[in-house]
């Protein structure tokens, strides 16, 4: 077990409005963790604070890089530092090159990794070493088949996953994964599922992400955050967090006391009268 992303008491205002507040997280290596909360908990908020595209009020974020011993701290760091520090980010609205093939799209983010930007699509198809380690991440991520096809041609299944493989084009070793089966059907998202998890197991990357599909979270999940109003309310199994009171009021709008108000007034004849 290796920590590889850690946060403490991170925080984030806007004027008055406390988008994240005082959050401190240890994500393992591990795991797949998966934040859920209500709108407006403050999801996007702590993804915009861990890869830089948001400057922290407070608190601070580590990570640690693909080959490093220690974590290091990237509090404030713009995000193309954090991405070769070793954190990517697939967005829930797709972020890919549509006119440029699915190998194009994962060789540029090969070659931006190394900072090289002039002529870069002709760099990254020159480049025998870069273009072999492409192809082999559009293996890894079941798009082999579709490598040479424009984005722009894709399934939104494909595409979003195309999504993970740019991210992964980094060498990463956290990737944030952002509504990944959103506006799937239900055979695209088991296939995403399916990939996550394979990708999991056989890459030496961990997958954080947001989803408020839940049998999609409980499915895949080995840890859960839950956020409401910016605070970090629960965190635990699957198992732990779903049994937590204050997720099932917040998250899944369940509230356990009325439950038991009504069994005791069952009990002493009131809960007819109710």
């Amino acid at each position: 077990m290796t920590d590889v992303l850690e946060t403490e008491g991170l925080t984030k205002k806007f004027g008055r409005l406390v988008a994240v507040d005082d959050v401190s997280v240890t994500i393992d290596s591990d795991d797949i963790t998966s934040i859920i909360g209500p709108n407006g908990a403050g999801k996007t908020s702590f993804y915009n604070l861990l890869a830089g595209q948001y400057e922290p009020t407070e608190g601070t974020v580590r990570i640690r890089p693909r080959d490093g011993d220690e974590l290091v701290d990237v509090t404030g760091k713009p995000p193309h530092e954090i991405n070769r520090l070793g954190l990517s980010r697939a967005f829930q609205i797709n972020n890919v090159f549509e006119g440029l093939s699915v190998v194009d799209n994962v060789r540029i983010a090969r070659i931006s990794r190394e900072g090289r930007t002039l002529d870069i699509r002709s760099l990254a198809r020159d480049d025998t070493e870069l273009t072999e380690r492409a192809h082999e991440i559009l293996e890894l991520t079941n798009l082999e088949e579709v490598a040479h096809e424009q984005c722009e041609n894709l399934s939104h299944g494909d595409v979003r996953k195309v999504e993970i493989a740019v991210a992964l084009g980094t060498d990463p070793s956290v990737v944030l994964l952002d509504e990944p089966t959103a506006g799937m059907n239900p055979t695209e998202t088991e296939r995403m599922v399916e990939l996550v998890r394979s990708l999991d197991e056989t890459t030496d990357t961990t997958f954080v992400l947001t989803e408020h599909d839940m049998d999609v979270v409980l499915g895949i999940s080995d840890r859960i955050l839950v956020l409401d109003n910016g605070e970090l309310i629960a965190q635990g199994t699957p198992d732990e967090v779903m049994a937590d009171e204050r997720v099932r009021k917040a998250y899944l709008g369940i509230d356990d006391s009325d439950g038991a108000a009504a069994n005791d007034g069952a009990e002493t004849g009131r809960g007819e009268e109710a």
